[in-house]
């Protein structure tokens, strides 16, 4: 049925006329012929319809107290990574288990009830344009409450009470970080600022040797570690730093070239970066001394050494971080303070 042929002797105000007749006129006018229609449940509030409401309830409310779960576990859980067997190592899972029966759960409630409560219906549409009139716009305001009532969302307090239980914290688990950050740091208030490193900690090899100046080569590069407990383990992942002895030239044009944070870093020719790359957290550790780059294996980042780091190639777009260098009284290299930059990736707080 096309656009020029509506019924235009329909009469909205006949008596018995019941709000799908209207539904089907609005169809029709619109190009759409109702040809089979079977509400489940003829006879509402049957024992298997309260059953089924109950179910489907049921599962709203379990995708809503596990939504509520992972807002409570981003924002309250004190997180922090430590070694060996501790609760923190289950801050991440959490998470992830929360979302996901979130997800599932919502997701089985919406099918059920797609399946065992709308009606059985079968249509056939024409396309055609409209110009919608005051007709139009009323037999589509019947439309929009008719399917409120297929959907039993009138009638069926008890099932709409739970679907908004079970909608409203998957609004809320999106704005989770922003409620975390604005209520409470759900992680460590400076965890993207501060590494290990601190005034005096030793810069020591992966078996926690301390090094000497000498003990690295002319143009040659070595990792090292705070010389803290744990310094070389996952739990300070983000303290890798890449020490690295560059030759006359090449150390007086990184002087010249240092910008504001990163003048009196060096200690004579030696020089630290660190080595957790600014694209993506990868080791940036291939250097090529003829050339003074660093390369990142992962996304082929390139880094130029005696220019404060800049990447010049690839998808990085920071220069890795200079850790302020000098000796002990012993001799021992170690460091002047933390990075004056964050290190690791971007993130959005970073200019």
């Amino acid at each position: 049925m096309s656009a020029g042929h509506h019924n235009d002797d329909f009469d909205l105000e006949q008596p018995g006329l019941t709000r799908f007749d209207l539904v089907r006129e609005g169809a029709r006018r619109d190009g759409v012929e109702i040809v089979h229609y079977a509400p489940r449940f003829p006879v509402p509030g049957t024992p298997r319809e309260q059953r089924i409401v109950r179910t489907i309830s049921l599962m709203f409310v379990i995708a809503g107290l596990a939504g509520l779960g992972f807002v409570v576990s981003y924002i309250a859980w004190p997180f922090e990574y430590k070694s060996g067997f501790n609760i923190n190592k289950w801050y991440t899972p959490m998470l992830g288990i929360t979302l996901g029966l979130t997800l599932v759960f919502l997701a089985l409630a919406i099918i059920t009830w797609g399946k065992k409560l709308l009606p059985d219906e079968l249509a056939v549409q024409d396309r055609h344009d409209q110009i919608p009139d005051n007709t139009e716009r009323r037999l589509t305001g019947a439309t929009m409450l008719n399917m409120a009532d297929e959907l039993g969302i009138a009638r069926r307090p008890l099932l709409r009470r739970a679907a908004l239980f079970g909608l409203a914290p998957v609004g809320i688990v999106a704005a989770a970080p922003i409620i975390g950050g604005l209520l409470k740091d759900p992680h460590h208030p400076d965890i993207f600022m501060h590494t290990a490193w601190a005034e005096g900690i030793q810069l020591v090899r992966d078996d926690m040797t301390p090094i000497r100046p000498e003990d690295v080569s002319v143009g040659g590069q070595m990792t090292v570690f705070p010389g803290i407990p744990g310094g070389n383990t996952n739990e300070h992942a983000d303290s890798p730093t890449l020490l690295i002895h560059l030759r006359d030239p090449d150390a007086s044009k990184l002087r010249a070239n240092a910008v504001a944070e990163n003048r009196d870093s060096m200690y004579g020719n030696l020089v630290a970066y660190s080595k957790i790359c600014t694209h993506a957290g990868c080791p940036a550790s291939l250097y090529e001394q003829q050339t003074n780059i660093l390369l990142c294996p992962c996304h082929q980042s390139q880094f130029d050494i005696t220019n404060n780091a800049r990447p010049i190639f690839g998808p990085a777009t920071r220069r890795l971080p200079m850790l302020p260098i000098t000796v002990d009284k012993d001799g021992f290299l170690v460091a002047k303070s933390d990075y004056q930059e964050p290190v690791g990736p971007g993130f959005w707080e970073r200019p």
